[in-house]
């Protein structure tokens, strides 16, 4: 009876997971007939369009949010605007922003973007500002002592030293973002929040398929911007917090 209890249910995951995959993979007839759905086609266009609206809101916060943590974490100053933004941003639901874009600027990929600017914003800007104010102030001003102007400072001392912490901003900024843009769906995006949300035409193994892809996409944002951080961490460094974790 026990293993009969285990294995029903293992089976009906199986079979889930297997439709799912099918969908992806092979194109079948929607579930109100006529057109069809899924297959590599509609997903790589749906991917591309969720994949393209995370690239330009990533790339908008940073531009946004990245010089500012930084030039404020240099001068010590506007840490209530910084660290207060960044919990703000955080209680902003999603679902609510997107609309609320929606309702006031109209539907689309700037429209769109323009939400996803918004949440990914606070996350960079508090983790830059918290970074940069983290590097050893007596390592700042011996760079001082050595003839380095302000800038000079920045460049070559406090953003290398911040990098763990500035792309662990970026980091959680990026997968807000592509999580997030799965609901640009309702403001008129066709991304594969459609399979999510539009199961009366795609399906049970469409609502699953566009989980598992979101999810991978997420995952793959993480995987590169994590490997952007090795490349980025002064070897010096990544040494020192290796010796510190042994």
């Amino acid at each position: 009876m026990s293993s009969l209890h285990f294995t029903l249910p293992l089976g009906d995951i199986f079979s889930s997971f297997s439709g799912a995959f099918d969908f992806i993979l092979h194109p079948r007839e929607s579930q109100i007939g006529g057109n069809e759905v899924g297959g590599p086609g509609e997903v790589l266009d749906k991917m591309w369009v969720q994949v393209e609206v995370s690239l330009i809101a990533l790339a908008a916060a940073l531009v946004v949010a990245l010089p500012l943590g930084i030039w404020l974490g240099h001068r010590g100053s506007g840490e209530l605007l910084a660290v207060g933004l960044g919990n703000a941003g955080r209680a902003i639901p999603e679902l609510v922003l997107i609309a609320f874009v929606a309702a006031f600027l109209g539907v689309g990929l700037a429209n769109v973007t323009i939400a996803l600017l918004i949440l990914g914003i606070p996350p960079i800007l508090t983790n830059s500002f918290v970074g940069i104010r983290q590097v050893d102030r007596d390592t700042v001003e011996a760079a001082r002592g050595m003839g380095l102007t302000e800038w000079e400072v920045v460049r070559s001392v406090e953003v290398p030293l911040a990098i763990p912490t500035i792309m662990t901003g970026v980091r959680t900024a990026a997968v807000n973002i592509v999580a997030t843009a799965t609901i640009g769906s309702i403001a008129g995006l066709n991304t594969l929040g459609d399979f999510i949300i539009g199961r009366n035409v795609f399906g049970g193994d469409g609502v699953l398929a566009g989980a598992i892809l979101v999810a991978g996409l997420a995952l793959a944002f993480e995987l590169a911007l994590g490997g952007l951080q090795k490349v980025l961490t002064p070897r010096g460094l990544e040494l020192q917090r290796a010796t510190v974790s042994a």
